[in-house]
């Protein structure tokens, strides 16, 4: 009897792939129902169950999943060569219920209705629009600098703990609510990876737990760089699967918080996009244009970037090559290249508000 139920459980992978296959044509009914329906419910229930909790379940979770799976194949490593067909089965039946419970929990978001189409703007964009975006990133970018620095080649510090960040973040989102209705984060779960280790040499500033709806931190990356990742960790809590939807939407959030270091991070962070596709597209124009920026705001990007460098490792690019195939694998064509295309939703986003 217990063989026939593993067995119905493994068989069930194929009705289920074709299910999320089918509803992967219907953004729009992925969105209605799902998303902005069952979605809701499910994200704040677990986020209320958990959300109190001052460390992370969900990476309990992983670690104590690891050692099970590890404990399993040592004690089954005799069974595996003798009964491999039912050790098959075993395998699938579990695939199946993870299968599941990641769909139905979170991960039908990646099918949602795209953001460009929810907020009626366009995808695309001119080299022209770009740089006229860019230079008034620039500007808004230099004047919070000069704030926050009286010395324009003097990178700024966050004067805050990690902790505190992790706390003053959904005030970025209360004030983006008042323009955005669905974007209301209540209750909070956003905590410091107790994985922060293994995050950071996988080369990950954090990620969310899709059956926990914890969002994780890396407790280790710059202070600079933690309300952009905490508000983006936010968004794919809410419901934005898609890497770039997420830093469009942590975007927004820290430049709309009432406090003037969030806004830093995120203009900064919107910046640094812009910049990069510049360069991309037209070297020259991109040595032109930084020559402008701060050299303050250019040491923040460098804190940054010699903090990933000092934890490069061989391993890196494995796990970078399995996410690229993950995210490919649900719709986003690009892999992580798609990362960059928040460069579209911000540039029209901006059009279309007059900034």
């Amino acid at each position: 009897m217990l063989k026939n139920k593993k067995l119905l459980i493994a068989l069930s992978l194929i009705p289920q792939y074709f299910v999320v296959k089918l509803l992967s044509n219907f953004p729009e009914f992925v969105e209605q129902y799902y998303s902005n329906g069952l979605y809701q419910y499910i994200s704040k229930i677990s986020r209320f169950i958990l959300g109190w909790l001052p460390f992370s379940f969900g990476d309990l979770v992983y670690v104590l999943a690891i050692i099970y799976v590890v404990r399993w194949f040592y004690l089954n490593r005799k069974r595996l060569r003798k009964d491999t067909k039912n050790w098959g089965i075993d395998v699938l039946a579990t695939f199946a219920i993870f299968y599941f419970a990641f769909h139905f929990l979170w991960g039908m978001n990646y099918h949602r209705l795209p953001l460009h189409k929810s907020l009626n703007i366009k995808n695309e964009y001119t080299t022209e629009q770009l740089v006229k975006v860019t230079e008034k990133l620039i500007k808004k970018s230099n004047k919070l600098h000069a704030e926050l620095s009286k010395n324009d080649t003097v990178k700024v510090d966050l004067p805050f703990s990690k902790s505190e960040i992790l706390d003053m973040a959904p005030m970025g989102y209360e004030n983006l609510k008042l323009i955005f209705k669905h974007l209301d984060y209540h209750p909070k779960s956003i905590k410091k990876s107790l994985l922060s280790y293994p995050l950071t040499y996988m080369g990950y500033s954090g990620y969310l737990n899709p059956l926990t709806n914890e969002g994780q931190v890396n407790g280790l990356i710059p202070v600079y760089k933690f309300p952009t990742t905490t508000c983006h960790e936010i968004a794919h809590q809410l419901g934005y699967a898609a890497e770039n939807e997420a830093n469009f939407i942590g975007f927004l959030a820290t430049t709309n918080h009432d406090n003037i270091y969030f806004k830093y991070s995120g203009y900064t962070f919107g910046l640094r996009f812009c910049l990069n596709e510049i360069y991309r597209r037209d070297e020259a124009l991109y040595d032109t244009m930084v020559e402008t920026v701060n050299k303050g705001i250019l040491k923040n990007y460098r804190e940054v970037r010699d903090f990933w460098d000092v934890h490069q490792n061989p391993t890196e690019p494995l796990f970078k090559g399995f996410y690229n195939n993950f995210l490919k694998a649900n719709k986003q064509d690009k892999g992580m290249q798609s990362y960059n295309y928040v460069v579209a939703l911000l540039v029209n986003y901006f059009e279309a508000e007059g900034f």
